[in-house]
């Protein structure tokens, strides 16, 4: 069992690992619903494979052949049936295992339709209730229910099925075994004592390859969910880190003893997204330099939150972007980025812990701080939230997103900070404080970037760059 939670928790550390490398456009083509039942009760699954069925396909692996050497060594007829007998229990498994492996991916693919259903009809309850439609809805969740219930019941018949076609087999080689020491008992060729030792013998050579079987069944689920498991860490990274990212990495996260030197500038030179399917993106060239306010610009669907994507490393590129002379190229790490997007991402907990997301440890001084700067000196940093940041309103939530970013950046001495749409449900206020601090920010050498609409921040802004769907400087 140890063994089992070790091998479980490497696996869904690795799963993750590669979600983050993926990004968030990818998990989103892939259903976040799969992929959290995947590394949920999926992952658990594996429990019966590394707890049972490894441990007793060892066990059979050795205490099989130690039984029949015994018997050839006690009576050589018996132990030679045994021999020829055998190995018809383990083609059995084999054919009987490709039928069971058909049912068991048939019952996992219905487990994931079932979080997909279930998990789209909790986000979007609220709307549905408004058009009097859950109902409906709740008739369907039954309909996938009732379908992986009748494929557990499906899956079930065939263990069964199986269990009984390997206890017959076995049962027969035994009777082989059996008749054997009858007929050579009558005729005398056989003394009692060593026909009744090879008689109970018999069973238990075969007893540890029908417990694997047994065990088999009990596995085949994990032996599913490995399949979609190493197809996720399989895959191959977006794109080989080069050396000047490397170095840059390691400036980043290298020794605090002397810090590294704050670059100049984030350059997009030529930069033009690898989009799988749609139009061709267009060129994108700008240069955001330290010390400015940079505001981006466009029409929704222009592009902008694609480009912070290619900055994230979410999203494969063509072109180069720098960070002072170093490179960055997508799958790398970006420990000189501080980020909050549309979505606050706010979790149940205090507001602290929120705007401290990730930290070892809470600075309530820098938290402080970082809400002043964000416009959200009014919050307590003790009030403690809902799920999505249940208790605050949209505002107020974005204020604490965009304080989270800042934390980092102060925190860990990000260059760059990209905020997106940060203030899209501030009132003229709120936006005011909150476009004092980034201006702030700037005037202390970050390269701050923000995506937005709003006038306040346009007129704010030391440099606006225009997203129009063509070439953009």
């Amino acid at each position: 069992s140890r063994g089992a939670a070790s091998v479980k928790s490497q696996l869904r550390a690795r799963v993750l690992e590669r979600l983050a490398e993926r990004g968030p456009d990818w998990l989103a083509g892939t259903r976040s619903a799969g992929v959290a039942t995947l590394v949920g009760q999926g992952l658990d699954a594996l429990d019966n494979y590394f707890a049972r069925y490894l441990p007793q396909l060892l066990l059979a692996g050795i205490a099989t052949p130690i039984l029949v050497l015994v018997m050839l060594w006690q009576d050589l007829p018996s132990g030679l049936t045994v021999i020829v007998v055998l190995p018809f229990i383990p083609l059995f498994m084999v054919l009987i295992g490709q039928a069971t492996q058909a049912v068991q991916r048939a019952q996992w693919d219905a487990l994931q339709r079932l979080g997909v259903g279930f998990l789209d009809l909790v986000g979007g309850l609220a709307t549905l209730k408004i058009f009097g439609r859950e109902a409906r809805q709740a008739d369907r969740v039954r309909t996938i229910t009732e379908d992986y219930r009748g494929r557990t019941m499906k899956v079930l018949r065939v263990s069964f099925l199986s269990g009984f076609v390997l206890e017959l087999g076995a049962s027969l080689s035994v009777a082989l075994v059996a008749v054997s020491v009858g007929l050579r008992l009558v005729d005398g060729s056989l003394q009692l004592g060593v026909g009744l030792f090879v008689l109970l013998l018999a069973p238990e050579a075969f007893l540890p390859v029908r417990q694997v079987g047994a065990q088999f069944h009990a596995a085949a689920d994990g032996l599913a969910v490995a399949e979609d498991v190493f197809a996720i860490l399989d895959e191959p990274a977006p794109t080989a880190p080069s050396a000047h990212t490397a170095a840059l990495a390691a400036a980043a996260t290298g020794p605090t003893d002397a810090a590294p030197p704050t670059p100049d500038a984030l350059r997009f030179d030529r930069v033009r997204v690898r989009r799988a399917a749609g139009p061709a993106a267009p060129e994108f060239s700008a240069v955001f330099r330290a010390g400015r306010l940079s505001v981006i610009r466009g029409a929704s669907g222009a592009g902008k939150s694609t480009l912070v994507a290619a900055l994230q490393g979410f999203v494969p590129f063509d072109g180069e972007i720098s960070l002072g002379d170093a490179e960055v190229t997508p799958g790398t790490p970006r420990p000189w980025l501080a980020w909050a997007g549309q979505r606050p991402g706010l979790l149940a907990g205090t507001i602290a812990d929120n705007v401290s997301l990730g930290e070892a440890s809470v600075d309530p001084a820098l938290v402080q701080r970082v809400l002043r700067e964000a416009g959200a000196g009014d919050l307590d940093p003790a009030i403690r939230l809902g799920v999505n940041g249940d208790g605050l309103s949209g505002g107020q939530s974005q204020r604490v997103a965009a304080a989270r970013a800042i934390y980092r950046a102060r925190l860990h001495g990000c260059p760059v900070l990209v905020l997106d749409e940060p203030s899209s449900a501030l009132d003229p206020e709120a936006e005011t404080l909150l476009v004092s601090g980034l201006r702030g920010l700037a005037a202390e050498g970050l390269i701050v970037i923000v995506v937005s609409h709003r006038p306040l921040l346009r007129d704010a802004a030391d440099q606006i760059v225009e997203l129009d769907g063509a070439a953009h400087v």
